[in-house]
């Protein structure tokens, strides 16, 4: 059974006159820095000029190129989008990981795959919170935290897993608890679970129950009720209790139904489907195919699907509906 760790399996003096570098300003750049700083950590942000710099000047941080960054740090912890770690870190920060430094990140994905290769001498850790970046600043905040994961590729130090963990802990992910894995692990699973079930999965789900009822003459807002808004109430049952509290939760026949035509809607070839798309996740099939769409220039590819998505009725919907409850509660 993996162990779960906690505040008093990590010790934060670890990072004492330790400089961490945080690459990028996003979302989960901003969350994680304020957290470290707000934990006591020296903190400096590498961002390039733009919006993301102006935010972290405002929020009081020392901010300056990646290379400055990477160079000034101890610990430098990459959170730039993934398709930007590999080009950013060849061109601006490998030239700085230099014999007893850290190289951090929140997901294994560049360096599974190849696209980051660090040098002999350095720790590489991973310090990856499971949740996005909004919660686990609340969380923090309220004198909590999220779970999080730490993993160890290089220890060089003999000491990589005490900086992971000192990392978890200033964030906050002690408190609720980290699990130690291994990089593969985690970038396996997140790329699995994001597209078959969180993301991939859940969303084309939502949207053919929608289509189906509207499509039978159900009226849009009723099907979008049915289908979309109620999803966060159970996925809330199954956070707060687990699958089987929020069966004792709901109906009886709600629960009837979940027995008896669940299975017909999700069925076995599903799963073979899913394993499919385990397989190419873990040969390295979807991060090139990936990679290359990004790299020939088609990263606008996501936004247009986007802009596709916001048209659809589901979205059109939603939108009308939240719009009108705003100023219910307004």
């Amino acid at each position: 059974m993996v162990k779960i760790l906690h505040d008093s399996d990590a010790d934060a003096s670890v990072l004492n006159g330790k400089t961490v570098a945080v690459i990028g300003y996003g979302s989960q750049g901003s969350a994680q820095a304020l957290c470290m700083r707000d934990s006591g950590v020296n903190v400096i942000i590498g961002s390039r000029p733009g919006p993301s710099f102006e935010r972290a000047v405002a929020d009081g941080f020392q901010v300056m190129s990646f290379s400055e960054a990477a160079e000034k740090a101890d610990i430098v912890h990459l959170l730039l989008p993934d398709e930007y770690h590999g080009p950013i870190y060849k061109s601006d920060i490998a030239q700085h990981m230099k014999p007893g430094k850290t190289l951090s990140c929140s997901h294994g994905f560049n360096i599974v795959f190849g696209e980051i290769v660090p040098p002999a001498g350095v720790d590489v850790i991973m310090v990856a919170p499971k949740s996005p970046a909004t919660e686990e600043r609340k969380a923090f905040c309220a004198g909590f935290g999220v779970p999080g994961l730490v993993a160890v590729k290089q220890n060089a130090s003999g000491k990589a897993l005490q900086t992971a963990l000192a990392m978890a802990k200033a964030m906050g992910f002690t408190r609720a608890g980290v699990l130690e894995c291994t990089f593969e692990q985690e970038t396996y699973e997140d790329l699995f679970g994001e597209q078959n079930v969180l993301c991939g999965g859940c969303v084309d789900l939502m949207k053919y129950g929608f289509e189906v009822l509207v499509e039978a003459g159900y009226p849009p807002e009723m099907a979008y009720f049915e289908c979309i808004h109620e999803l966060k109430l159970i996925v809330d049952l199954v956070y707060e209790g687990g699958i089987q509290k929020m069966n004792k939760v709901i109906s009886n026949t709600a629960e009837f139904g979940e027995y008896f035509n669940g299975p017909r809607i999700i069925t076995p070839d599903v799963k073979e489907r899913m394993k499919e798309s385990l397989k190419r996740i873990e040969s390295g099939e979807f991060a090139k195919e990936f990679l290359k769409m990004i790299r020939e220039g088609k990263g606008e590819l996501l936004k247009a699907k986007r802009e596709e998505l916001g048209k659809h009725i589901a979205e059109t919907t939603g939108a009308k509906i939240r719009a009108l409850f705003e100023r219910k509660t307004k």
